[in-house]
């Protein structure tokens, strides 16, 4: 069953002993909480692991020389002679950055692009996606922390918190678990060891 953000954070107060909440526009302290905190919460979840359901990947459009020199008025080290490539607006966590030739060895990151050498970039990301697109397991872990969040805001009690953050790490091990079996895993298929076995 797919969740939205409302069913996610009203799923996490009940957790927490609270009065679920319809909609974050209600005016009452869990929705305001919810509001508050749940963007947040969300991205940093899909930014704590390399998730395999929130892989996305992009050619990257570059920014004008204009739009470049203007990072590196606003950067602390600028960098000459480099590219300035737009991030995707979904943007979460950069997996890896290449180009037609492999790998980009040097890059930096800076307020919704990225630096580098290349004359074209490729990027693999953790992207922001619909609530209605999370697996399952995401959805647990995700309504585990969401619920460790409101505990202390909304109930005032530290020790429950305690526990919530406790089961909330928990639910991100077994997530990751399951989203790292979402592939065939990686075989060793040349081990110099085992070809001298015979």
């Amino acid at each position: 069953m797919a969740l939205s953000d409302v069913a996610l954070c009203a799923r996490a107060l009940v957790m927490i002993g609270t009065a679920p909440i319809s909609s974050f526009e209600e005016d009452s302290a869990e929705a305001e909480i919810a509001r508050m905190l749940y963007p947040v919460i969300r991205d940093g979840m899909l930014a704590g692991y390399p998730w395999r359901f929130a892989a996305r990947s992009a050619w990257l459009a570059q920014l004008s020389r204009q739009a470049k020199a203007e990072a590196d008025e606003t950067s602390a080290s600028p960098t000459r002679g480099s590219n300035l490539f737009a991030l995707p607006g979904d943007f979460i966590r950069l997996l890896s950055l290449e180009t037609d030739g492999g790998k980009i060895g040097r890059f930096e990151l800076r307020d919704q692009a990225v630096l580098c050498d290349a004359g074209s970039a490729h990027l693999t990301y953790v992207g922001r996606l619909p609530e209605a697109r999370f697996p399952a397991w995401f959805d647990l872990a995700l309504i585990a922390r969401l619920a460790a969040e409101f505990c202390l805001p909304l109930t005032e009690s530290s020790s429950r918190a305690e526990y919530l953050f406790k089961r909330s790490e928990d639910q991100f091990r077994a997530a990751r678990l399951a989203d790292a079996q979402q592939s065939t895993p990686h075989a060793i298929d040349d081990f110099s060891l085992i070809a001298a076995r015979g």
